[in-house]
C-alpha cells in the first residue's frame, strides 16, 4: 500500500518538485538528483506525512534535501552552475527558445537578491504558493515572509529601473 501511495505521489508532482529544485539550483542533472532523494526520504516517512498537503509537504522535503546539498557541497567547495532546463515534448523550438531567454532574464534578475529572498520570490510570484504556504516551506513566520517578500520587490524594481 505505500509504494502504491508513494507511486500516485510521484506521478501527480514529479514535475512540480523538479521546477521547485530546478529554480533553486538551475542545473539539470542536479535537480533530478535532487528530485529522486527528495522522492526517497518521501518514501521512508510517508506514513507521518498522512493528513497533510502532499504538494506542500514534498517540496519541503525537496527544500530540505536541497539545503543539505549546499551544506555538503560548502564543505567540499565542487559546486557547477549549468543552465539547463527539461523542455516539454510538445513545445516547438520557436516557444523553447523564447522560454529559455525569458528563464535567463528571470535568473539575471533574481541574481541580484540575497537567497533567502530570491527563494521568497520563486514560491510566490513563481510557484504560485499562498503567503501562508511559502511561509511553512521557508520555515518563517507569516509576518517575516511578507516583510521578506516585500524588501525582495522592492529590490527587483530598483534593479530594474537601473537597468
Amino acid at each position: 500500500m505505500k509504494t502504491r501511495s508513494m507511486d500516485l505521489l510521484y506521478r501527480e508532482y514529479k514535475n512540480d518538485v523538479y521546477r521547485y529544485l530546478y529554480s533553486m539550483c538551475r542545473n539539470h542533472h542536479t535537480a533530478e538528483d535532487l528530485m529522486q532523494e527528495t522522492f526517497c526520504r518521501a518514501l521512508k516517512h510517508l506514513d507521518g506525512a498522512e493528513g497533510r498537503k502532499a504538494k506542500a509537504w514534498l517540496l519541503r522535503v525537496a527544500h530540505n534535501a536541497y539545503i543539505d546539498k549546499l551544506r555538503k557541497e560548502s564543505r567540499s567547495s565542487s559546486y557547477e552552475n549549468e543552465f539547463f532546463y527539461a523542455y516539454a515534448s510538445d513545445d516547438t523550438p520557436e516557444q523553447r527558445v523564447l522560454g529559455k531567454e525569458s528563464r535567463k532574464e528571470l535568473y539575471a534578475l533574481l541574481s541580484v537578491l540575497a537567497p533567502n529572498q530570491q527563494h521568497a520570490v520563486l514560491l510566490y510570484d513563481i510557484h504560485g504558493f499562498s503567503y501562508q504556504e511559502s511561509a511553512d516551506l521557508m520555515g518563517i513566520s507569516l509576518s517575516h515572509f511578507k516583510i521578506l517578500l516585500y524588501r525582495a520587490r522592492q529590490k527587483l524594481r530598483g534593479a530594474g529601473k537601473t537597468a
